[in-house]
């Protein structure tokens, strides 16, 4: 879509949807002391975790869709503009270091490409037809997984992506901050996080972009437990090598599961090339590291799973 024809094409009525609408809470926030409007802001967090509870029954059904795709090869794709996009390639780029995930199972796909992760690309969001090219430049296929994420429910971008990855056969989740009845998305799974009003109207960046961090944040980690990522609470998934801090985290990971001092974990760590979960199985059944590998490939990653195989 070209800037000319961005500038003809009629404005888009948003006034009825419910990110749009005014808190009346907040109608004084230019006239309060900067410690009452933090309060105000503070109180109207609150209702993100509100929001997201009540959408659990979808979340849960984004998750089983993922860990699917997953479990068949397939990758899941966020899509997004502004914050939305912004959110969504951000916890792309987290899963690598804390599971230990290759960079291609979970991305990201902003409006207006890698600029507009640190600077607004204005009109990006209005081109559908940019979208469906996303989708098709990504090569999605019957095995993904594509996300859409438009937290005030129109982003053309979005809605764009959607109908083509469905049109290529891929499953798709939207999540949105307003009212089904406001917006009909294509999608498999329709994730509604009804956060209100913003104390600031329409800065979605507040409240509904809590809601959103916290939507995509708990999809990818309960997708990557139920994948074998984690065992107990603890990360043992994670890029042992990426820093000082994961090195060290993976080391006392190890010293709390298996009884062994620090050092001896460290250790073992290096022996197990950097991999918790295989140092863990090489400790338990007594096996060296290749030994503990085909035990976790037949467990499909499953830590409990290799542990307790009778076979070596």
């Amino acid at each position: 879509m070209t800037r000319t024809a961005r500038r003809r094409s009629p404005p888009l009525r948003r006034g009825h949807l419910l990110t749009e609408q005014r808190l009346t809470g907040s109608m004084r926030l230019d006239t309060l002391s900067t410690a009452e409007a933090f309060d105000l802001l503070n109180a109207e967090d609150r209702r993100a975790a509100e929001a997201v509870r009540a959408a659990r029954r979808d979340i849960l059904r984004a998750i089983e869709l993922i860990v699917d795709a997953w479990n068949a090869g397939g990758r899941l794709l966020y899509v997004g503009a502004g914050t939305s996009g912004r959110l969504g390639v951000l916890d792309a780029a987290e899963c690598p270091p804390t599971f230990r995930s290759p960079p291609e199972m979970v991305q990201g796909i902003i409006a207006g490409g890698r600029r507009a992760l640190v600077r607004a690309v204005e009109g990006a969001e209005d081109d559908e037809a940019a979208g469906a090219a996303a989708i098709r430049q990504n090569r999605v296929g019957r095995k993904d997984v594509v996300f859409g994420i438009a937290t005030g429910g129109t982003t053309p971008y979005v809605h764009g992506a959607l109908r083509a990855a469905r049109r290529r056969g891929a499953r798709t989740v939207f999540l949105a901050c307003v009212a089904r009845r406001h917006v009909r998305p294509e999608a498999d799974v329709d994730v509604r996080v009804l956060t209100g009003p913003e104390a600031l109207t329409g800065s979605t960046r507040m409240k509904a972009g809590l809601a959103t961090k916290m939507v995509l944040n708990t999809v990818t980690t309960l997708a990557m437990v139920r994948m074998g990522k984690v065992y107990e609470n603890l990360m043992v998934d994670l890029n042992s090598y990426a820093c000082r801090k994961l090195t060290d985290r993976a080391a006392r990971t190890l010293a709390t599961l298996t009884g062994l001092s620090y050092e001896a974990s460290s250790s073992l760590l290096k022996r197990a090339r950097g991999q918790v979960k295989v140092a863990l199985v090489m400790h338990h059944r007594g096996v060296d590291r290749p030994r503990a590998e085909g035990l976790l490939k037949k467990a499909r990653g499953q830590v409990r799973e290799a542990m307790r195989r009778r076979e070596v």
